[in-house]
């Protein structure tokens, strides 16, 4: 018999390891997926990840259940993944500061490839790129929305902001990311 997520949380509680072991398994795909669909970095998700399950361990015995575990731990992963966002800026400032020199980046060569399968890579390429411009906060509701087919409601309480504002989030992160991706249209 299977048990719920109450279940295991209050076995959590009280200190039951495999059962705080069975939730973040049931939940562990979903949370990898939001951190690597925001950072797209396998580095940086698994980062995320473990921030994500260590603030769920220390936060657990003051979880009162007033929201569903996968709403709360959805929320923690979003903070997580803004936080991460902020420390990565700071550290881009220290590190271009420090080294003083210019990173390149080498390109595959690209020889035998279809000419479609280029094609497909350069508006992936396109898209990622439109996705990375957006706001921290818009990248993430417009991930969570259309990468992970969240509801507008959800993605409020994860984000503990009102519906509104999500909206208002998805709004420009759609506007922005056909402007920037018009040429692609036809």
């Amino acid at each position: 018999m299977t048990q719920t997520d109450e279940d295991l949380i209050e076995q959590s509680k009280a200190g039951n390891y495999v059962a705080f072991e069975q939730l973040i398994y049931r939940y562990d795909q979903n949370v990898l997926t939001i951190a690597a669909r925001f950072t797209r970095s396998s580095e940086d998700a698994k980062d995320i990840y473990q921030e994500t399950f260590i603030r769920v361990f220390k936060g657990l015995p003051k979880f009162q259940q007033k929201s569903e575990f996968s709403t709360w731990l959805f929320r923690i992963a979003t903070n997580v993944c803004l936080t991460h966002k902020l420390k990565k800026k700071k550290e881009m400032v220290v590190s271009w500061e420090d080294e003083n020199g210019s990173e390149t980046a080498v390109q595959p060569s690209g020889e035998g490839e279809a000419d479609s399968l280029v094609y497909g890579n350069e508006i992936s390429d396109r898209i990622e790129s439109a996705l990375q411009a957006l706001s921290p906060r818009q990248k993430l509701v417009f991930t969570l929305r259309h990468y992970q087919d969240y509801k507008l409601k959800d993605i409020a309480v994860m984000m503990n902001c009102a519906e509104g504002t999500v909206k208002k989030y998805l709004f420009e992160a759609t506007q922005k990311m056909r402007i920037q991706l018009q040429d692609l249209n036809g």
